[in-house]
């Protein structure tokens, strides 16, 4: 079943949901984890909402363009590509601003970052596959056809 493409406003909900429970869960899990104060990591943690929140906009965008130009059907080897793609781009913005705020080496941000990305793979998977089954059930109980 097809589905009408996303609307910018779909686009901000489907981010702001993933971020809304990404913080829920890393937030007191990194604090725990590094010894942090709640709030510190907690500003952190919606710092890195915000700059992922605006990444996964313009990823998603961009990737949903090339996936309907080139007929690519949502498998779980392109769900795995897409998953591996944002994150790569994450992780350009996210180190250096974590290592800033923590004080901490490159190398520690980065390996906290390869942390936080075995946690975000499966997530971001996950939250996604869940997100278009619960789209496409919407769609569907209103009757539509794609026409």
């Amino acid at each position: 079943m097809t589905v009408p493409k996303k609307s910018l406003a779909e686009r901000v909900l489907h981010a702001a949901l993933f971020e809304i429970m990404a913080v829920a869960l890393c937030a007191p899990t990194l604090a725990w984890l590094m010894g942090k104060p709640l709030l510190s990591m907690g500003i952190l943690t919606g710092a890195i909402s915000l700059v992922a929140m605006a990444w996964n906009m313009i990823y998603n965008a961009a990737f949903e363009r090339v996936e309907r130009a080139r007929g690519w059907v949502r498998n779980t080897g392109l769900r795995v590509a897409h998953a591996l793609g944002f994150e790569a781009g994450l992780i350009l913005a996210i180190v250096p601003m974590a290592a800033w705020w923590l004080s901490i080496s490159l190398w520690e941000a980065f390996l906290l970052d390869i942390g936080l990305l075995l946690f975000f793979l499966p997530y971001t998977y996950l939250y996604n596959l869940g997100y278009d089954r619960a789209r496409a059930a919407y769609w569907r109980n209103r009757g539509y056809s794609g026409a």
